[in-house]
């Protein structure tokens, strides 16, 4: 398996913020521009890139289209695009920009007939499930925005919807996510061990390049965030350490 990094951005407003445990009133603002941002890790050699609306997943009806589609029109590289998507339509306006892959969240959890329906319209390769969790007596998912814990268990999920043709996910130790105290590398050992089909996309805690190291091998993907805008590393430093590793 090769493992790639994927530079995150994450936009209220068009502008470049970061949440602290998804938290609004937590919120740095990045003086960078988003296109400017974007082209910068994808000159540095990032295949891929990620963004989440955070404007959308407040409110669908603001949802930075306009945005997300000029951003996909002058990149070259795949864009990925998540933040609150709860729809098929909105899954297809956001494939219709130019998006490559569209990140679900919270729906997984709360209308799984509706997520086997989007796997089945859109196909495995342009849907990754965001499953957000949380070690309780087992990991949990969070959803609405971190604000709930549900009472389904990560594996149980997995399992259910692996059975459904599901290819990518995104999980996120939410407990991690912003703090740059390192990622989860048992959890996503445990996924890997018991769905090895699975394509992971590891996030939150990446706060060094021994942080890739350790993902290398078990994950499919990396985002990053954080440690990129505050400079800790830079995409080539991350790239030359996972073909090194």
């Amino acid at each position: 398996m090769t493992t790639q990094i994927i530079p995150a951005l994450d936009l209220i407003d068009g502008q470049v913020v970061r949440l602290i445990k998804g938290d609004y009133n937590q919120k740095k603002i990045y003086q960078y521009k988003a296109l400017e941002k974007l082209q910068e890790y994808e000159k540095a050699g990032a295949k891929e890139l990620h963004l989440v609306d955070l404007t959308g997943a407040k409110d669908p009806s603001k949802r930075q289209l306009n945005l997300i589609k000029q951003l996909s029109q002058e990149i070259k590289a795949n864009l990925q695009v998540g933040g609150g998507i709860r729809t098929k339509e909105e899954i297809k306006s956001l494939l219709d920009c130019g998006v490559k892959r569209v990140v679900v969240g919270s729906i997984t959890i709360k209308n799984p007939n509706l997520c086997i329906e989007i796997l089945k319209e859109f196909g495995n390769e342009a849907i990754v499930f965001a499953l957000d969790t949380i070690l309780k007596d087992d990991y949990v998912i969070a959803i609405n925005a971190w604000q709930e814990t549900s009472d389904k268990k990560l594996m149980e999920v997995l399992d259910f919807y692996s059975a459904k043709g599901l290819k990518h996910i995104l999980c996120t130790d939410i407990s991690k996510d912003g703090t740059m105290q390192g990622p989860n590398i048992k959890l996503y050992k445990l996924i890997h061990e018991i769905f090895p089909h699975i394509h992971i996309q590891a996030s939150g805690g990446i706060a060094k390049l021994e942080d890739l190291k350790k993902l290398k091998g078990i994950c499919d993907k990396i985002i990053v965030g954080k440690a990129l805008l505050d400079k800790v590393f830079s995409v080539e430093e991350g790239i030359k350490c996972l073909q090194n590793a």
